[in-house]
């Protein structure tokens, strides 16, 4: 880039050099030929230079009336942070980390037990309500151990992991937009659908192998490392090193319905994310507006303003999250037997949590798995381990109001 000073621009000197190029519109000046009432209309000693402040042919440089400093100041002229900037960036940082933490390391042992539950088709609790959920997580908990509902929440990271790097290769090699724009299109729409759509196809053995590590009961399973899930898919994928029995489901006859569950939950929580998203802002635009007509103090107005400003994509991710794990609950136990049918998995007793139970499901497709469970378990045999969802949210929730009401004090006492 080529530099906008003139040349010889020797610093204050420059004042009292007539330039040809700039004689014109810039006259030279010099402190020596000015009055008090000249001096008081510039800042800095250098005249105008066009391109250096980007201003515009006649404009002038901001006067000393502009950025005047508060009495008593002294020589300090530049207006200084508010001193609470570095807490509410610092709180921003920990309401965010505190959610993180409750969605994927908190809220593990409920989908541990969930998908224990979505698996299990001889159960005859259903946990359809959160207090027997929690009675039988305990006592697998006290039978186990502690490791027995955290186990597989390495490989999760690794199918998260896995999934993102895989949409950012793919829409870096094809024209699929990885975002959608605020003008988007139908075409834009069924490109990012499509793009999502191969990145779980991708992801999908990895998440069959995270999946057998999260239900796979503590008392058979050995200790097993993080990229272990990475050398599974790719077992799952070639067909060999994991040991399976005859009732295996091939990977293409699952590619529909995972296909099917990741773009619905992705369409649902998007738009449900949004919707929320917009509500919250609009209620908060009312708010200020009628704050503003209240007597309330500054402290109150920041801490407000502050809350305004972090909760909203907050809570509007909580809510998406919400309403796309309860609506596409019976997709997502079809889906979860369909892969776990032929991997030998031995899962917790769900009823009591003092035994185990092998996995001997004979489904041959999707279709069938549904009839299955339809005639066998009835309509409620699809919202197996529900309650557990329910707890599970219900943790993120507090943790969400908890962290909002350390993040108001802490701006209140700052």
């Amino acid at each position: 880039m080529t530099s906008r000073r003139p040349d010889s621009f020797d610093g204050l000197g420059y004042r009292g050099r007539e330039d040809p190029s700039f004689a014109g519109g810039y006259s030279g000046r010099s402190f020596n030929n000015l009055s008090s009432a000249d001096l008081q209309n510039w800042v800095t000693t250098p005249p105008d230079i066009p391109g250096s402040r980007n201003l515009h042919f006649g404009d002038r440089t901001p006067q000393f009336e502009t950025f005047s400093a508060p009495s008593g100041s002294g020589e300090d002229t530049h207006v200084s942070a508010p001193p609470s900037e570095q807490l509410n960036r610092f709180a921003g940082f920990g309401i965010g980390l505190a959610s993180l933490f409750t969605e994927n390391v908190l809220a593990h042992p409920c989908i541990v037990f969930r998908r224990q539950c979505q698996v299990n088709y001889h159960a005859r609790n259903y946990h359809l309500s959160p207090l027997t959920a929690i009675s039988v997580m305990y006592n697998i908990t006290k039978t186990q151990g502690p490791k027995a509902l955290w186990k597989g929440m390495g490989s999760t990271f690794v199918v998260q992991g896995v999934t993102l790097g895989t949409e950012g290769i793919i829409s870096e090699c094809t024209p699929l937009p990885r975002e959608l724009s605020h003008k988007w299109n139908p075409k834009q729409v069924i490109g990012h659908l499509m793009l999502k759509g191969l990145t779980y196809v991708v992801a999908m053995p990895f998440y069959s192998a995270s999946l057998i590590e999260t239900v796979q009961s503590e008392i058979i399973r050995d200790n097993p490392g993080i990229l272990d899930c990475v050398k599974e898919g790719v077992g799952r994928v070639i067909g060999m090193g994991v040991p399976h029995s005859k009732r295996l489901l091939p990977l293409w006859s699952l590619v529909f319905p995972t296909v099917l569950h990741g773009v619905l939950h992705y369409v649902v929580s998007s738009s449900v994310q949004k919707l929320v998203l917009f509500v919250l802002r609009c209620r908060n635009q009312s708010k200020q507006s009628a704050s503003e007509s209240s007597s309330l103090s500054s402290g109150q107005e920041t801490v407000q303003s502050m809350l305004d400003a972090y909760f909203p994509e907050l809570m509007a991710s909580f809510a998406a999250s919400l309403v796309a794990d309860v609506l596409l609950f019976p997709l997502e136990t079809v889906l979860h037997r369909l892969h776990i049918q032929g991997t030998r998995t031995i899962i917790d007793n769900t009823d009591l949590g003092f035994e185990v139970l092998p996995i001997n499901t004979q489904y041959e497709g999707m279709r069938d798995c549904i009839s299955a469970i339809r005639q066998e378990e009835g309509a409620l045999g699809f919202y197996k381990g529900f309650g557990s969802v329910l707890v599970q949210y219900s943790l993120h929730a507090a943790v969400l109001q908890i962290t909002k009401m350390i993040y108001s004090t802490l701006l209140q006492n700052a």
